[in-house]
């Protein structure tokens, strides 16, 4: 067969295979799945870091839920080909990228503790020690594979297909905020704690898409840049001590408002890098 014509036959298999996927019977495998760690949260009272509970171990859910449905639809090889995205960094032809990917959610943290010091808000002196941040870096890059491998890498395509990057990606950033409920409660979060926070959930999921999209679709950007903004929560200015949501929901919002004008709703990215 020749090469533009196998080609064209694989990217029509990769069509069909998204078309095929389920966002549905993803979405419920995954909150499926994270019951056993929410009643474990309910029953252990014990903190990983300070505001995670036990129940944030179900960060495995959705690569497990994304095994699960891969396996089924392409046994070991779909297995093995989604495994290997954890490290596909090579999808990322220009390296400028990098820099958002790494460097924004700090800078959101850093502009944050600037405007809550305006505000004349009482913040401790900011620590930065260093064997802490490279052992919370390596645990929630973990993390974050577990949850990206699920949410980038298996379900975000087949969604973006059927009503483009905006819409997909909030869409999956209400269910990731949903998921998150149970742990944000069983970490004793107020109501409106809970709101804003989830509203930063969503916005972040938009700037994940446009971040995947533009690192040809690389999960491994993905989970760099959800670990990132993890790290940088917990060490704002100690451990996320004096953490504010509505502050970063509003910078978070922004961002992707941003985005969205300068790339476009519809794929978050120049059509030659979607």
């Amino acid at each position: 067969m020749p090469p533009l014509a196998q080609a064209v036959d694989e990217d029509s298999s990769d069509s069909i295979t998204l078309r095929s996927r389920s966002p549905l019977k993803f979405v419920l495998l995954v909150f499926a799945l994270s019951i056993p760690f929410w009643l474990a949260g309910a029953m252990i009272r014990l903190e990983l870091f300070p505001g995670l509970p036990v129940s944030s171990l179900g960060f495995c859910c959705p690569v497990i839920a994304a095994l699960v449905l891969v396996y089924r639809e392409n046994k070991t090889a779909g297995v093995s080909e989604l495994l290997k995205r954890s490290f596909d960094y090579k999808r990322i032809r220009a390296k400028v990228w990098y820099a958002p990917v790494v460097l924004l959610m700090p800078g959101v943290m850093v502009l944050m503790y600037g405007l809550m010091r305006l505000m004349g808000s009482p913040l401790p002196t900011p620590q930065f020690p260093v064997v802490a941040p490279l052992l919370m870096f390596l645990t929630f890059f973990v993390a974050a594979l577990g949850e990206e491998l699920g949410w980038s890498g298996y379900v975000i395509d087949p969604m973006q297909a059927r009503w483009g990057a905006l819409q997909a990606s909030i869409l999956l950033g209400l269910v990731w905020a949903a998921w998150h409920i149970v742990p944000y409660l069983q970490a004793h979060r107020s109501t409106g704690w809970i709101a804003w926070q989830c509203l930063h959930t969503v916005a972040t999921r938009v700037l994940l898409v446009w971040l995947y999209n533009n690192t040809g679709k690389s999960v491994f950007a993905a989970a760099l840049f959800h670990a990132m903004g993890n790290v940088s929560t917990f060490l704002f200015p100690i451990y996320g001590s004096h953490y504010d949501p509505r502050i970063a929901a509003v910078l978070t919002s922004f961002a992707a408002v941003l985005v969205t004008v300068v790339w476009g709703p519809r794929r978050l990215a120049p059509y030659e890098t979607a």
